[in-house]
């Protein structure tokens, strides 16, 4: 059995920092693994890893600390902006515990993720703050793009849902259980998309998340993006995303960001979501930091045949979501389309797609895979009408809080979705990469939304399954109406059988996704309200292209 201590670090402010450690049996020495979280130490992340003993049983020292001002530990909480100099010193503290070999690793994602990476030894050139090897997971570097918003409209019930988690924990420490209570019932309920942003003013008025909320989205003023050291990104590297995860832009551009500043990091996309991992990854995770950390692994460990290989692992591995079956490419491989992709489809109506899910047509510009469709020549016009009353609901996809495939059929069905289908396949299709829609739109309101569903449809019509979604916000300062709008869907790996056809739905809402657009230009904050306006949109087609872009270019 492993043993479990509590340790400390106190800071020069006396601020103390409490961690709890899994050591393996035996005197050492061996490496360390760290984690740093705000949900306390005692969780350790094992929604998504195994529980920490399961590493220590396999050699390693394993250090789980509670951040600055969460948990046990002292001071503040000031989110992500606390992290760098506190994990610097962290890492310095971890190396010099007695049992250690000096050798330390990371490990974590979402918030856990990102501790991995903010680090002031990077800038002061303290090799000894950096960790050996990191793993980071679901995270990214710029808090717009990645933690807060999406084509300029913010992650609604997702934002609100974690910054009022984290407005309990506050409660908590403070011995407010009211406060806990009012937030805890607030989202077991769903009130917490309409009432969220009093609750968040009343019990964490100064927190992160509010902050965010109230901040435009729509450009990167007063927007923090977080360096990260070149010397940090040449570390071994493990980048852990999901297809259905709000955080996989932040994952890709961090591995575009380590091959830029010369690292060779590896990555790891599965058809996860944020907290359904699917079996997880801690097979992966030994074999990356054995390979980086111990020498030799542990002879008193039995070898796992299932485990992966340390020998040469290939730099990217994707799941694809529709088989579950996994594939290893390269860098290459990543970056080219499929013919079908490099081409694109073309969306053709008679004016009838709102009000016919089965009317409105996706033609491919290259021929592989579809039969050639009938119909009108070129574009359309499809006039679709948001009614604030009922907007459209989001379902699923990477920023609800169903996350991953969904039945959208009776979504489709509604008068103020769009529709456009291809012929049915005539052969498997391999979708890799991030859509696009490039798309000439008009508004009859200052503001408005519009949001995009990519699904596949059976061969009889009865199942909508939806596979990627993507949003954008447009308002008096965006692009005038004589020129073309463009949405990016969230980037995906799957394959559509032969006999299927792709749809493409478009409308104007994706509520409680995103909050419903008032249509007067000022900044959507919550559900329907009594000043929200009736929106006509109106798609002009002849232009309009949906093409796959290469995943490594998705941001």
């Amino acid at each position: 059995m492993d043993r479990v201590l509590e340790s400390s670090l106190t800071f020069p402010d006396g601020v103390r920092l409490v961690a709890r450690l899994w050591k393996p049996q035996g005197d050492g020495p061996w490496p360390v693994l760290l984690m740093r979280q705000p949900y306390g130490r005692g969780i350790a992340s094992t929604v998504t890893y195994v529980h920490p003993s399961w590493y220590a049983g396999h050699g390693f020292l394993v250090v789980v600390q509670d951040v600055r001002g969460r948990g046990a530990s002292e001071g503040d909480f000031g989110g992500f902006a606390q992290e760098a100099a506190d994990g610097a010193a962290t890492i310095r503290w971890a190396r010099s515990l007695e049992g250690s070999n000096g050798r330390v690793g990371t490990y974590g994602f979402s918030y856990q993720g990102l501790t991995q990476l903010l680090n002031a030894g990077g800038e002061a050139g303290d090799v000894d703050a950096l960790p050996d090897c990191l793993a980071p997971a679901m995270c990214g570097l710029d808090e717009r793009l990645h933690w807060a918003s999406e084509g300029g409209a913010h992650w609604w019930a997702l934002g609100l849902g974690w910054a009022l988690q984290l407005a309990a924990e506050g409660c908590r420490r403070r011995g407010d259980g009211a406060g806990w209570r009012e937030i805890r019932r607030s989202l077991q309920h769903g009130d917490y998309t309409e009432e969220g942003l009093a609750l968040l003013e009343r019990h964490d008025p100064r927190g992160m998340g509010l902050g965010w909320l109230r901040r435009d989205p729509a450009g990167p003023e007063s927007w923090t993006v977080h360096p990260v050291a070149p010397a940090l990104l040449q570390r071994p590297l493990l980048l852990i995303g999901g297809w259905h995860d709000p955080h996989l832009r932040g994952v890709l551009d961090l591995w575009q960001r380590a091959r830029n500043a010369g690292g060779d990091p590896e990555l790891v996309i599965g058809a996860w979501s944020h907290l359904d991992w699917r079996g997880g990854l801690d097979r992966e995770l030994l074999a990356f930091f054995r390979r980086h950390l111990q020498d030799p692994p542990p002879r008193r460990v039995p070898a796992d045949p299932t485990a992966p290989q340390a020998a040469a692992p290939a730099p990217i591995r994707l799941q694809c979501a529709a088989t579950a079956t996994w594939h290893r490419l390269s860098q290459a491989a990543a970056a080219s389309p499929s013919t079908v992709a490099a081409a694109g489809w073309s969306l053709h109506s008679c004016g009838l797609a709102a009000i016919r899910c089965d009317e409105g047509e996706l033609r491919p510009l290259a021929a592989p895979g579809a039969r050639p469709a009938s119909g009108p020549a070129a574009g359309g016009t499809v006039v679709v009408v948001h009614d604030p009353w009922r907007p459209v609901p989001g379902r699923g996809g990477h920023l609800g809080p169903d996350p991953g495939p969904v039945e959208r059929a009776d979504l489709d069905r509604r008068g103020d979705v769009a529709c456009f289908s291809t012929a049915p396949l005539e052969e498997a299709l391999w979708l890799l990469g991030t859509f696009r829609l490039q798309l000439w739109v008009s508004a009859d309101q200052p503001s408005f939304d519009l949001c995009a569903a990519l699904s596949e449809v059976s061969a009889d019509g009865g199942s909508v399954r939806q596979l990627s979604t993507g949003l954008a916000r447009f308002g008096p300062p965006s692009a005038p109406a004589d020129a073309p709008r463009t949405l990016t869907l969230q980037p995906l790996a799957t394959l559509v059988a032969a006999g299927q056809r792709l749809r493409l739905s478009l409308a104007a809402a994706a509520w409680p996704q995103i909050a419903v657009n008032p249509g007067d230009g000022s900044l959507p904050a919550g559900g329907s309200g009594s000043r929200h306006r009736v929106i006509s949109l109106t798609l002009e087609l002849a232009g309009a292209h949906l093409g796959l872009e290469p995943l490594i270019r998705a941001n």
